[in-house]
């Protein structure tokens, strides 16, 4: 796969996830994955989204800069939504919370197969606290 197609292709899975298209990670997502290098299923990283977008229904996967070569993939995606109920340990306050994430993927034979997420805890607990 070209780096361009690599592209497209990542984008194509954050608009499934957008779209709330969770059913579609079998063409995005291997069988097994890891994440954060902890073994997991696509079902079990399906849970892991799911799970996000329960607590945070207005959750949107905003790629603010994508940088695709060879196998892997690197995104900044933001974040600018109001959880309705505990999320990575946080106790929503009811305000709109603004944070990144930057994730790493790796693909193989087209679908991640590897995920390393760092998101920007420490934004999300300054603007809970005030």
């Amino acid at each position: 796969m070209t780096n361009t197609a690599l592209e497209a292709h990542y984008r194509a899975y954050l608009a499934a996830l957008n779209d709330r298209r969770l059913d579609d990670l079998d063409r995005y997502v291997q069988d097994n994955l890891t994440y954060n290098d902890r073994p997991m299923t696509r079902r079990e990283y399906r849970d892991l989204i799911a799970a996000d977008i329960a607590a945070i229904p207005d959750l949107f996967y905003a790629a603010d800069i994508v940088v695709a070569a060879n196998d892997q993939v690197a995104c900044r995606i933001v974040f600018d939504c109001t959880p309705q109920s505990e999320f990575l340990g946080f106790t929503p306050n009811g305000k709109r919370l603004h944070f990144a994430e930057h994730v790493f993927y790796r693909f193989d034979e087209g679908r991640i197969a590897a995920v390393s997420s760092l998101i920007d805890r420490p934004a999300i607990e300054a603007q809970l606290r005030s």
